[in-house]
């Protein structure tokens, strides 16, 4: 890859320029979006050393993985996304093989979600990173899902996977890339996280009151979640663990129920739902029914409080890649 031009090339290969929403694409000054509905923008980093290593990331993985965690952000709001912007942290060494599987892995994604590449930039650094602005549009009658909308009584519920995320990534800063062969499930769920566009958009139909993407944790998203004059009681047992996460827990002498809660990463949904409202919103593949929502603050787990903080990057710098 010795020039600039030689990138646009190469991501011309594997992006479609068009969109219904995308007026305009990318090869001009701006990328132009269609008007006249709401849209969603959010944004993510994801640098090297920092959310992801190359010593057990493929080029495929950190393209896909770079893409998921936004799109989770789209899902979270019961939207629908069309169209992201990459800008790229170009090291040295990196040769086309490594480019090509970064961006197939990153296309094959946009594919799937019917997404467009509108645009970008590129610069010159001393790590690999990647910035990525995303749009998305409303789902259920232009409807965006958000936090804070909780009553005391609601129930509160998941979909997806809570600490497996976790376990994958404590086995692979332990193992390397032989974590894939060892503990594949929990590997994959953290280098290949699946955002869940159509279960957001189905649970935005069924009337929720809010939806959130669990990225920190359970233990530190909830809280963000209710606000701050709320709480939780959350029932966690048996089933509704994953069986990998209490198989590690219980091997390496953690509490699986901790291990759960505390899990980062997990990119699975978060909401809350009215007693009216549930049996709709109960029939969305996945919907686990975790606890309700209290007038008193604090959460608190199979009948005890519980005040272990998730992660936070800036208070754990070094815990966490």
């Amino acid at each position: 890859m010795k020039s600039e031009q030689d990138f646009l090339d190469l991501i011309d290969t594997h992006f479609t320029f068009g969109h219904e929403l995308l007026r305009l694409g990318r090869g001009d000054d701006c990328a132009v979006l269609a008007g006249g509905r709401d849209i969603c923008v959010s944004s993510d980093l994801f640098l090297e050393d920092v959310h992801f290593r190359r010593d057990y990331f493929t080029a495929e993985d950190i393209g896909h993985k770079a893409l998921a965690v936004n799109i989770s952000d789209i899902a979270a709001m019961g939207a629908r996304p069309f169209a992201f912007t990459m800008d790229l942290m170009v090291p040295p060494g990196l040769d086309e093989e490594f480019w090509n599987g970064f961006f197939q892995g990153m296309a094959t994604l946009a594919r799937h979600t019917d997404m467009a590449l509108a645009g970008g930039d590129l610069s010159r650094a001393d790590r690999l990173g990647v910035s990525i602005s995303i749009f998305g549009v409303g789902g259920s009658k232009g409807r965006f899902l958000t936090r804070g909308n909780c009553a005391p009584g609601d129930i509160l519920f998941t979909v997806g996977e809570l600490g497996l995320a976790r376990v994958g990534l404590l086995t692979l800063e332990a193992l390397g890339r032989q974590a894939r062969e060892e503990f594949p499930t929990a590997a994959l769920a953290h280098l290949r996280p699946k955002p869940k566009v159509m279960i957001g958009t189905l649970l935005n139909a069924a009337g929720v009151k809010g939806l959130m993407d669990v990225s920190d944790g359970l233990a530190r998203d909830l809280p963000r979640f209710l606000g701050p004059n709320l709480g939780a009681d959350l029932t966690l047992r048996g089933e509704m663990l994953n069986g990998n996460v209490v198989a590690y827990a219980l091997a390496m002498g953690l509490d699986p129920v901790e291990l759960t809660v505390l899990g980062g990463e997990d990119y699975a949904l978060l909401g809350c739902v009215s007693e009216e409202e549930f049996p709709k919103a109960a029939s969305v593949p996945g919907f686990t029914e975790i606890g309700r929502v209290t007038e008193a603050q604090g959460i608190r787990i199979n009948g005890t409080p519980f005040s272990t903080p998730g992660f936070d990057h800036f208070e754990n710098p070094q815990s966490h890649p």
